[in-house]
């Protein structure tokens, strides 16, 4: 059985997937608001964008990585980090940005925050995060970073992009 939720009220409807096939549209009637609303049955298009995704373990990056912890707009996703900046935001087609995070999350803008990567003298690597700017805010540790503020990074940091979160993982 799947669940469906209305688009007005939240209430959710369930139905039975197996009874029809993929591609097939499907109208429903809310119970609790009487709202009509339709779906189709098939492959979600942020999944079928992502078909060769990896998995964390064989995601490696001399630089690091950055998780985005799965919520109700997209699922997980590993993004690896280079040297330099790392423009950071939601994909989107013609947006040119060398991280991109899918999701319907509409409140992470589409080039959101850059997060510099660099190595000191003795070899070191220093993460270093500052607003896009973005409409929302780019958030460390639930602290809201100012304009033009540039904030360095332990590792396992938490960056709050909109609704979407994100943890850094140094690299070595």
């Amino acid at each position: 059985m799947k669940r469906v939720r209305c688009p007005k009220c939240d209430n959710y409807l369930t139905f039975d997937e197996t009874q029809y096939s993929e591609g097939q549209s499907l109208v429903f009637v809310c119970d609790a608001c009487g709202k009509q609303f339709s779906i189709r049955i098939g492959k979600s298009k942020l999944n079928a964008t992502n078909k060769d995704r990896k998995k964390e373990e064989e995601v490696e990056s001399e630089f690091g990585t950055l998780t985005v912890v799965e919520n109700i707009f997209g699922y997980k996703q590993i993004l690896p980090l280079q040297e330099g900046d790392n423009i950071i935001g939601r994909r989107c087609v013609g947006t040119v940005i060398n991280s991109p995070i899918e999701s319907g999350d509409m409140s992470m803008d589409r080039r959101h925050c850059i997060l510099n990567v660099r190595r000191k003298k003795d070899g070191t690597l220093v993460y270093t995060l500052q607003d896009g700017p973005s409409l929302t805010g780019t958030f460390v540790h639930n602290e809201l970073l100012q304009k033009k503020e540039r904030r360095i990074l332990d590792d396992e940091a938490i960056i709050t992009l909109g609704a979407t979160t994100l943890i850094l993982h140094k690299g070595k």
